[in-house]
């Protein structure tokens, strides 16, 4: 058998020899020890490395927390007219718990793992929330310059959520439950006039020149004669919050449909498709990433709608929370509704890109939030 040494030799200038094969196992031989004679597999030294590397971000947002934590407990409240912020040693201790925590992580990865390298992109936000929170901090509850009643500390909002988490929920469970039977039945009721005018001339003929006219106007300015026309508020702001999505999802349905390649309809008419199999199978599956274009403009206006509504009839909900803290001149009890109603419909739209990249798998990634 020639060796390596001979291949080389014999082979022609400029050309590389193939290194020769492993040889067989011997007849009769385990096959573990083949098996066994296999490189082993190479440690990914990157990963660990980047597991037990230092986390200097981290460390500098434990140190934001932590003077944070400080500057709230060590630097008293200046008096505003009435008893002391409630919630201030709370909160400060919630702070440097928060501030020990990011300390652990920075300076020792390996005790939460995974979690730890997770929070490392979040770095630079930990700071600034840090900050923004001292500032607002010491412009409020520390100096005054920003005048009680309606600037309140940080610690004021703690106090909400403590004190009045049950009315905040029972208002939030309100909202979803509205807003949720509003767009669903606005969604239903834009894809199926959508894909009706963009598939029938007959019936784009009657239905586009009153969505032309009607749809661009707001749907609160509908307010006052919805109330006339349904029984309860109830009843009109599901109305009005499925008027205000269903006219951007019919637009682009209608848009969406209409668009599909004529050849598209040719090759199915070719096999042998039946009309109801060009519209199910052909042209909706062409639809939809303009669908749910439209539904992500459609909640927008739901959720104005949804507010409004909730303001002025509808006796529950997170709308009619801020008019009532309003009226009692409760702001921190108002910027604690406003910060969940930030985060739940942020959740909503979240939940509908979750959607949307479950259903169009094949554009994954092309439409971010």
């Amino acid at each position: 058998m020639s060796t390596v040494a001979d291949q080389i030799l014999r082979a022609p200038p400029g050309i590389s020899p193939k290194p020769s094969p492993p040889p067989l196992p011997a007849p009769g031989a385990s096959p573990r020890a083949s098996i066994s004679a296999r490189p082993a597999a190479v440690p990914d030294f990157k990963a660990a490395h980047a597991l037990q590397r230092f986390w200097w971000t981290g460390l500098a947002a434990a140190m934001a927390w932590g003077a944070l934590a400080v500057l709230t407990y060590v630097w008293p409240n200046k008096p505003a007219g009435f008893s002391e912020w409630a919630f201030t040693e709370e909160f400060a201790a919630g702070a440097a718990v928060i501030a020990l925590a990011l300390a652990v992580v920075a300076l020792a990865p390996r005790v939460l793992g995974a979690v730890g390298q997770r929070l490392r992109p979040a770095g630079p936000w930990l700071v600034a929330i840090a900050v923004g929170l001292a500032v607002w901090e010491v412009f409020t509850a520390k100096l005054g310059t920003l005048p009680p009643p309606f600037f309140a500390p940080p610690q004021s909002l703690v106090e909400v959520y403590v004190t009045d988490w049950a009315r905040l929920l029972e208002s939030a469970v309100a909202s979803v439950r509205l807003l949720a039977l509003g767009i669903a039945i606005g969604a239903v009721a834009g894809f199926v006039t959508g894909v009706l005018i963009g598939w029938s001339r007959q019936a784009s003929y009657w239905i586009h020149p009153v969505l032309r006219i009607l749809g661009p106007v707001p749907t609160t300015a509908l307010l006052p004669v919805s109330f006339y026309f349904f029984p309860s508020s109830w009843s009109t702001a599901i109305f009005l919050i499925a008027l205000g999505t269903a006219f951007p999802v019919a637009i682009l349905t209608w848009s969406g449909v209409a668009g599909v390649h004529k050849n598209y309809y040719d090759v199915a008419r070719t096999l042998g498709a039946s009309p109801w199999f060009l519209v199910l199978r052909v042209a909706i599956p062409a639809a939809l990433p303009q669908v749910f274009v439209g539904l992500f403009m459609g909640l927008g206006a739901a959720f104005s709608t949804l507010v409004v509504a909730e303001m002025l009839g509808v006796k529950a909900g997170l709308g009619w929370y801020l008019t009532w803290a309003q009226g009692w001149a409760a702001y921190p009890n108002m910027y604690a509704a406003l910060i969940v109603m930030a985060l739940l419909f942020s959740g909503v739209i979240t939940l509908l890109f979750v959607l949307r990249d479950r259903v169009l798998s094949w554009q994954k990634g092309v439409v971010k939030w």
